[in-house]
């Protein structure tokens, strides 16, 4: 597995590298989102680790500038920053995990490989998907409802695929958390209610029948309404 660390402290690159080693990993970094950018555009990476706070380019405008010009390893943010809205920022702008400084390397080497496997997989999937008088256009990556389109971030898409997929069944908030951003779920977090909140202001409140619904005390699930 080949894993590319992005980061300014020269200590905690050494350590992490040191580590990553040790199981057998190979390990490329820098110390600067610019140049991280650059290794990430050119080599083969499995998992991409990147800070927040750096010089030259933030976490942030990294990950989202590698998802702009197709690049699809899967990212995890690394910060002291840990708040709601943070989060939210950093899954909106493409990255695919968030784990907040300080950490234990046994979990970091969790998410790194659960990463790895996620990005190995080649699922097929149907092109287009459907529910009620929702689409989702997998390929143009868009939305319809009652053929009126629907703006979606790529958070928003993907989870709107995820209750499309699992139409009908209770899915709880760690399922979601798991599924939809391949993370642990926290219970200190809001992240899955504050998305839940934004595709009920998109896909359910212009429009008289409501699909998504919560299960009190169980999570979320997309039907009809009874």
């Amino acid at each position: 597995m080949k894993v590319l660390i992005i980061e300014d402290e020269v200590k905690t690159v050494q350590s992490l590298k040191k580590g990553l080693e040790e199981h057998q990993m190979e390990v490329e970094f820098a110390y600067d989102g610019q140049t991280g950018k650059q290794l990430a555009e050119s080599g083969s990476f499995d998992v991409i680790v990147s800070d927040v706070v750096m010089p030259k380019m933030n976490g942030f405008e990294l990950v989202k500038q590698l998802r702009t010009t197709g690049v699809e390893t899967p990212i995890l943010l690394l910060t002291a920053m840990g708040a709601t809205d943070d989060k939210v920022t950093g899954f909106e702008a493409g990255a695919d995990d968030y784990l907040v400084k300080p950490f234990e390397f046994k979990e970091l080497l969790m998410r790194i490989r659960a990463l790895a496997r996620r990005g190995k997989e080649g699922i097929p999937q149907r092109t287009i998907l459907y529910f009620s008088d929702l689409e989702l256009n997998l390929d143009a990556k868009t939305c319809t409802r009652s053929g009126k389109k629907i703006e979606l971030t790529p958070k928003e898409f993907a989870l709107t695929e995820y209750l499309i997929r699992n139409q009908g069944r209770v899915v709880s908030k760690t399922e979601i958390a798991e599924k939809v951003w391949d993370i642990n779920f926290d219970t200190g977090t809001n992240v899955i209610e504050v998305y839940v909140s934004y595709l009920r202001n998109k896909l359910d409140r212009p429009f008289d029948k409501k699909l998504i619904h919560t299960m009190f005390g169980l999570g979320y699930v997309l039907k009809e309404e009874d």
